[in-house]
């Protein structure tokens, strides 16, 4: 005879787990994005992570944030662990109208900001509208 005792929360957790992460797997890096004039700013919060963990990179279109926030060693017996530790990661796919070559990023009070600029090909430009069939010293006489 087999004695199995059943826990219905088990699954629960598991898929929890999964979806919002563990201590040891964190499953998010909130992010806030908006948009100031001819520049996109993107923050993430990112409190007691070192600078130096911090790696940031585009390939083709896609930004990949990395950051990493160790667990403290120490000779002590722990009361409570509700903050997430370990690798921390995120990508966002960004258009083709900006500058990818131009982002900034700054750290600072546990929140990286990256700044990035619209590129000058998406940016509003005019356009002159010629009368058909006429030529320059036409449209020259015509606007004076």
């Amino acid at each position: 005879m087999l004695l199995r005792t059943t826990d219905p929360f088990r699954d629960l957790d598991r898929l929890a787990q999964q979806v919002f992460g563990t201590t040891t797997r964190p499953a998010v890096m909130p992010m806030d994005a908006w948009r100031e004039e001819d520049r996109f700013v993107i923050e993430f919060d990112l409190p007691g992570v070192v600078r130096e963990s911090i790696d940031t990179d585009v390939e083709r279109n896609v930004l990949t944030v990395r950051a990493e926030r160790v667990a403290a060693n120490g000779d002590w017996e722990s009361l409570a662990s509700e903050r997430p530790r370990g690798l921390f990661s995120r990508q966002l796919v960004l258009g083709d109208n900006l500058d990818l070559d131009q982002i900034e990023a700054r750290y600072a009070d546990g929140v990286l900001r990256l700044v990035v600029p619209i590129a000058e090909k998406a940016k509003p430009r005019k356009i002159e509208v010629a009368l058909e069939g006429s030529s320059a010293q036409d449209r020259a006489a015509i606007s004076a």
